[in-house]
């Protein structure tokens, strides 16, 4: 989005008034009047689209803008669809209920939130997604814990904590890919690198989720009750497992994330239809609609029945909407003005290190697309590393740190709206439980401060 700035841009004051004016208006419908976030962007969208015309933009400028950043996230839109594909039809073959009866096996053991986010870690690895993760094995472990009575606002953070540690350390993964490509790094030493504030927020994040782990020996009955109703769904069946199998080896063998939810979503498709769970006419309609379990167990029901494109549908509104105003915020020169100002006053490391997380975390709540955080971030920082003799590798650890992990904890972000969809717990309630989310940016930026583990250019 950086060739849509204007050549004049506004001053820096002027731009920072417009961003607090609207994260203002967006925070308080979200978190004091609990609206839904689509009714504070639209009322952005036309404040912006106000402001663009006192400025002498014409609306084609504004409707450009706004259209070219809805672009970006069509990439995202698709993925969505078929992600709401994948829980349906993965539910149907009994994909999704055989992974929650194994999580209940684990659920029995000491340290509930602390196996979620360790079992969520290794997938996102393996995955390299924190979608699919989230979608699946996230799933799956909401089912446990609302059976259990847990809480599932940690419960959720756990999940998203585990599947945003395998989406920054996963070769497999399209923004760890993306951070190393932006800077030119190779991406293993990107890996390594990033090791430094990973594997410290990962274990701090692991002893604080042991230390809040519930005490399983009092739900032990409730969830034999539960278990029972999910193998009495005739679901759970040797077969169950094929979709997951192929999932992960297409994702190893670095398959495109779409394609590899399509052939997983129609294979589970063709299980289920083969080993008749419902008629052929009405698996196809789930698709859509989603699964719906029907039991004599309301607690299995609820746990079962979901999924499908409509599902989705609130989500896909709401990244389109996000990134349109993320768009008039580039047109009208908003956030180009913030970062030119920003970095003709950095000389050191320190706030070098401290700018670069600010500034991914900032396009993160503004624009809410962890791509273009890392994309706009790594392009206007990379000759302020050269100029300062630092290693770029510093700067894509820092895009990851502060731009991969930050975007599931805004509300209205593309990850943020798709976790509290498809979790069903808002990310206001989750957030504060994100631990290895919330402690990755911290640890980069002390490093930054202190200039621990900062490499120079060789």
């Amino acid at each position: 989005m950086l060739h849509l700035q204007p050549k004049k841009l506004p001053s820096l004051l002027e731009s920072i008034t417009m961003l607090l004016i609207v994260v203002s208006i967006i925070s308080y419908f979200i978190i004091f009047l609990q609206s839904v976030p689509h009714v504070p962007i639209l009322l952005a969208v036309l404040i912006m689209i106000t402001y663009g015309f006192i400025k002498k933009f014409s609306f084609q400028q504004l409707q450009d803008g706004m259209v070219l950043g809805a672009q970006t996230g069509m990439g995202a839109v698709l993925i969505f669809f078929l992600i709401g594909v994948l829980i349906s039809s993965w539910m149907a073959s009994g994909t999704i209920p055989v992974l929650m009866n194994v999580s209940f096996g684990l659920a029995e053991g000491p340290w509930f939130f602390a196996i979620v986010f360790t079992i969520t870690a290794i997938s996102g690895v393996a995955l390299g997604s924190s979608f699919t993760t989230s979608a699946t094995l996230g799933v799956a472990f909401l089912g446990v814990a609302q059976s259990m009575d847990a809480s599932l606002a940690i419960t959720a953070g756990a999940i998203v904590s585990g599947a945003f540690f395998g989406d920054k350390m996963s070769p497999l993964s399209d923004t760890t890919n993306l951070a190393s490509t932006v800077v030119k790094v190779d991406l293993f030493d990107h890996i390594k690198n990033m090791a430094w504030t990973t594997v410290p927020a990962f274990l701090i994040s692991f002893i604080i989720f042991v230390f809040i782990s519930p005490e399983q020996t009092i739900e032990s009955e409730k969830i034999a009750a539960i278990q029972t109703g999910l193998l009495d769904a005739g679901l759970i069946h040797w077969s169950s497992w094929i979709p997951l199998i192929i999932l992960v080896a297409m994702s190893l063998t670095k398959k495109s994330a779409f394609v590899s939810l399509a052939v997983s979503s129609l294979i589970a498709t063709v299980i289920a239809g083969v080993r008749q769970v419902i008629p052929w006419g009405d698996l196809w309609h789930t698709w859509f609609s989603g699964f719906t379990a029907q039991t004599n167990n309301d607690a299995v029901n609820a746990m079962l029945s979901r999924g499908g494109i409509d599902s989705m549908l609130f989500t896909v509104s709401l990244v389109i909407l996000a990134l349109a105003l993320g768009g008039l915020f580039f047109v009208t020169g908003v956030i180009p003005s913030v970062i030119l100002n920003v970095q003709r006053k950095l000389q050191t490391i320190r706030t070098i290190t401290l700018s670069t997380a600010l500034t991914a975390i900032g396009i993160n709540v503004f624009i809410g697309e962890q791509y273009l955080s890392i994309l706009l971030t790594g392009e206007s920082y990379q000759d302020i590393y050269d100029r300062a003799g630092l290693a770029r590798k510093n700067l894509s650890r820092t895009l990851e740190d502060a731009g991969t992990v930050i975007n599931p904890l805004v509300p209205w972000s593309v990850c943020g709206v798709f976790l509290g969809d498809v979790l069903g717990v808002a990310v206001i309630d989750y957030l504060p439980f994100a631990f290895f989310c919330l402690l990755s940016p911290v640890l980069t930026v002390i490093y930054g401060l202190t200039g621990k583990t900062i490499s120079t250019k060789e």
